[in-house]
């Protein structure tokens, strides 16, 4: 018999914990405060480079409701941290971890057709911006700021969001799957959008929701900001940036 399926909502994360997650537990982010206590960034920043699924759009929490479905689907059980391990990961790694966690026998071609499928029909009517989007690019805008999105998502996907929220031409460069050699973990997705805007990566600012995105984009020597949606920044992740923000609009505030 196969075993059931077994998840839980992780929306409380996004309200009350996720603003004890701000303060970083090794006080990294003192070093980076002004005399009046607010935080400020190490560098000014040339370009700020974006992820996209969980930073500009609720759409992580669709691909989770999705995996539900098609875990339902097929018979397998999905729970959270399986789906968390995923999370930024570009579809042949998120292949990897499937075939890792079920073995070589499991159906996985099959199981990520019918996530997808099932994520296209919830995202049709529930794909949401997160907070602070269009304030934070009105004010990129204001300072002249370039900017690149560089995500895991392929660009069918990217314009398809950007389109649906009327968001098309808000960014100079799309950096998406098929664009670089190795995706995240790996800093290439980042340095390929720092490539494209001309702009050295130190001087870029990267904002991420993933331990994965992060992990990318320090690799990639960018200043680093998570804003957290899904999976809390463990210490390790912490270290990894300058700062953890609790929506977008505290990093227009950091950017100003």
């Amino acid at each position: 018999m196969r075993p059931c399926l077994r998840t839980s909502r992780t929306d409380g994360m996004r309200s009350g914990v996720v603003h004890d997650l701000l303060q970083p537990r090794d006080g990294r982010n003192d070093a980076y405060r002004g005399a009046v206590g607010r935080m400020m960034l190490p560098r000014k920043p040339a370009a700020v480079v974006f992820d996209m699924d969980g930073l500009l759009f609720d759409s992580e929490s669709l691909y989770q409701e999705a995996v539900v479905l098609a875990a339902v689907e097929s018979g397998y059980e999905v729970v959270p941290e399986l789906f968390h391990q995923m999370v930024g990961l570009p579809v042949v790694q998120g292949r990897a971890v499937l075939l890792s966690h079920f073995g070589e026998d499991f159906p996985v071609d099959a199981f990520q057709e019918a996530w997808v499928r099932h994520f296209w029909v919830i995202a049709e009517t529930h794909l949401t911006l997160k907070p602070g989007v269009r304030e934070l690019l009105d004010t990129l805008d204001e300072l002249a700021l370039p900017r690149a999105i560089a995500t895991s998502s392929t660009h069918r996907t990217v314009q398809r969001h950007l389109s649906a929220h009327h968001l098309l031409g808000r960014f100079d460069t799309v950096v998406g799957n098929g664009d670089y050699e190795a995706g995240k973990p790996a800093p290439d997705p980042f340095l390929t959008a720092a490539h494209r805007l001309g702009v050295d990566p130190q001087l870029c600012l990267a904002l991420e929701d993933s331990p994965n995105g992060v992990r990318s984009a320090a690799a990639a020597g960018m200043m680093t900001v998570m804003v957290p949606d899904l999976v809390a920044p463990t210490d390790e992740i912490r270290r990894l940036c300058v700062y953890v923000a609790p929506d977008l609009h505290d990093v227009r505030r950091l950017i100003l």
